[in-house]
């Protein structure tokens, strides 16, 4: 099981190298033929053909490729083009809808035309908006009615009527404007930027290529499998390749889009989005600003790979993003920070350590933090046989010794917000806190499974240890969490973890032609992982022993909000040791934590915090008056200052050492981790008292 590495994302993400193609992006007087019609490439036929054979016979879920398949493909397919269903009538899709069970026999024949069809049609669509929006812009708003916008249309039919769809779009495009009044926008600035907004995003459909709109094809076939599993064009591959090498240069962020925003999925330790704390998962960027002081260009409704060429860009400069925060109201002003781009280098991954000093019930307690953002190794080094090569348990191992010189009483290993990385890490470091014996499962596409062990009999740390997580904890941190858990070695801490349990491999197309054709590369799911009681971490994840409340609900982020998501199942729990029954003392720990969290300041506006993102994530529509809209920000202004005063109260303190080795202390602004030090205290009284 060596051979697998988990890959180090769960989402396709970019970062980038190069702002070369900047300028072309945001041209204003490129010519474009709007009428162009895209047909496919003579070489799609051959290369669909590979990519369905590969599906079919070597995928793990052993999908049929039939009339039932066909019908999710298309409407992935649709939803890709027009999520919010503000671009194709009724009519359209019923007239789609002759692709339903055929396309199935298309795809298996190498004929990917009907993707182009409706693409065109597509395109069509969104010229006959742009339009609409110009000539709407010509007169004003009046923000003194009482009407509402509904920015989801999920769940929407699609317009009957040009007319049913300009009120839409009416309402939309006020929207967008009194978002900008509230903003301080003056009338004409407002109608300068929404102009430019939406031919922008014109412009970025018109200079689609045929290449583009193939990805998109195939993306809709390979997602009705599975979210894990994708097609890359060959420009995508390019990508991909600098993503995984953990050497490029730029910001370090993970995106992906949401309606018409970039939204941030992850932020990568060791990144300089990481280290600069401006920036992180959930916020949406709004506008991208090159240097210093170059014009923010508005990038609302713009392709996540266009908004990643005005990201990148040579390690030293400066990019500046406006930013809407994660919680932000409705008309809320974005921020705008500036970060300088760098190389994500893998020492800057490495794990870290701190002391937290706790006042427990007026006893004062050491506990020992360990932050793992990544499980990672210097492949390359190791191969030269370089005694200090970096890797997770290397660094760990060596962390665990310093906190136990320090005397802490108890060890917490933070793997909040850690997506993934090399699965014998995870399992290597397992082994730095139990005897020996098995880790994890893993099932291949045949059914055979292989069972992977900690094989050195030494442990490295017997004391209490605490392992906190999150939502965006997923793949080889839910190995090490569940594991832990299954052993009874340690306490889980915090919200349910992502629920990725499969393996993907990378497979490069163009291995299997002889000319000089260049194709693209699939990720194909091949193999599940399961803990050693025989449960599968797919979509579950991991259940903590002490929960916390989360600011999205599982069934809205995470694999089980995927539809085409593999399911979760049982095998046969593997022959392993309990360490401890450490699940008697759960209850009572359980019982503290409530009864602590209903007087503790930290943790009290952490909870009105995800209150508050609760509230925002439910709420439906929006006012269109200005005055209502006005109040409902300036409440949410004066709400976020008191939880940001309070929040500077925090009365833990946190020791770290920096890289000349100097002792740093400062106050510790982290109510989870705060919380999970408390737990953990709690945890060794009732320990030492039984």
């Amino acid at each position: 099981m060596k051979k697998y590495i988990l890959l180090f994302v769960y989402l396709i993400s970019f970062y980038g190298c190069s702002a070369q193609n900047q300028q072309k992006l945001i041209q204003e007087n490129a010519v474009i033929d709007s009428n162009k019609v895209l047909v496919p490439s003579p070489k799609y036929q051959r290369e669909t053909r590979i990519i369905t054979t590969l599906f079919t016979r070597y995928h793990y879920k052993k999908v049929r490729l039939n009339d039932s398949l066909s019908a999710v493909i298309l409407k992935n397919y649709i939803k890709a083009l027009d999520y919010n269903k503000l671009y194709f009538y009724k009519d359209d899709i019923q007239k789609f809808n002759k692709y339903k069970n055929v396309l199935d026999d298309d795809l298996m024949l190498g004929n990917v035309e009907p993707f182009f069809n409706i693409f065109n049609i597509y395109k069509k669509r969104v010229d006959e908006r742009v339009k609409f929006v110009l000539k709407r812009l010509k007169k004003k708003f009046d923000f003194t009615k009482n009407e509402y916008f509904i920015p989801n249309r999920k769940n929407a039919d699609y317009p009957k009527s040009p007319d049913e769809m300009n009120e839409l779009w009416r309402k939309r495009l006020k929207n967008d404007a009194l978002n900008l009044k509230l903003n301080g926008k003056k009338w004409k600035d407002i109608v300068t930027t929404l102009s430019d907004r939406y031919k922008r995003f014109q412009k970025v459909i018109l200079q689609y290529k045929a290449e583009d709109v193939f990805q998109l094809a195939m993306n809709a076939y390979s997602e009705s499998i599975d979210p894990h599993s994708n097609y890359f064009s060959p420009l995508t591959s390019e990508n991909f390749k600098i993503n995984m090498s953990l050497s490029f240069e730029g910001i370090g962020a993970q995106l992906t889009t949401e309606n018409d925003y970039t939204k941030v999925a992850r932020i990568i330790p060791g990144g300089p989005a990481y280290k600069s704390g401006l920036l992180h998962a959930d916020d949406k960027i709004v506008g991208v600003g090159q240097g210093k002081n170059g014009k923010i260009v508005d990038i609302i409704g713009w392709r996540i790979d266009d908004v990643v060429q005005l990201i990148r860009g040579k390690k030293g400069t400066v990019v500046r993003l406006a930013i809407l925060k994660a919680n932000s109201s409705p008309g809320m002003p974005p921020d705008t920070i500036s970060i300088v781009r760098d190389k994500v280098k893998l020492e800057e991954q490495a794990a870290k350590k701190e002391i937290i000093k706790l006042n427990h019930n007026g006893k004062e307690y050491k506990i020992g933090v360990i932050d793992v953002p990544a499980f990672y190794i210097d492949f390359d080094a190791r191969r030269r046989g370089d005694k200090n090569y970096k890797s997770t348990t290397r660094d760990v191992k060596k962390l665990i010794a310093e906190l136990k010189q320090d005397s802490v009483k108890g060890i917490i290993i933070d793997l909040r917000d850690n997506g993934g990385g090399s699965l014998q890490e995870a399992i290597d470091m397992v082994g730095l806190f139990i005897p020996d014996g098995p880790v994890v499962q893993v099932k291949n596409s045949i059914g055979k499974i292989e069972v992977d062990k900690d094989t050195d009999p030494k442990t490295y740390y017997t004391g209490p240890l605490a392992v906190l997580v999150n939502r965006h904890s997923a793949s080889a941190s839910e190995i090490f969490s569940g594991a832990i858990q299954d052993y009874g070695r340690g306490l889980i801490i915090g919200e349910e973890t992502y629920g990725k349990g499969t393996v993907q491999n990378l497979i490069d197309l163009n291995r299997f032609i002889s000319d000089d054709t260049k194709l693209g590369q699939i990720k194909l799911t091949i193999a599940k992982f399961y803990r050693i009681t025989g449960s599968s971490t797919q979509r579950m994840g991991v259940i903590p022993d002490i929960e916390y409340p989360s600011p999205v609900p599982p069934e809205k982020s995470g694999e089980s909000a995927q539809p085409s998501a593999l399911k979760w199942d049982r095998i046969r729990p593997a022959n392993f040791q309990k360490y401890a029954s450490i699940q008697r003392l759960v209850p009572k720990l359980v019982e503290l934590h409530l009864k602590r969290i209903k007087t503790d300041p930290e943790f009290k506006i952490y909870l009105k915090e995800i209150k508050h993102a609760l509230k925002l994530r439910n709420k439906k529509k929006y006012s269109l008056n200005e005055k209502i809209r006005k109040a409902e920000r300036d409440k949410a202004e004066k709400e976020k200052k008191a939880r940001q005063e309070a929040k500077n109260k925090s009365t833990a303190l946190k020791i770290t050492v920096d890289k000349n080795g100097k002792k740093k202390t400062e106050h510790l602004d982290d109510p989870e981790l705060q919380e999970a030090c408390h737990i953990l205290a709690d945890f060794i009284n009732l320990t030492s008292k039984n």
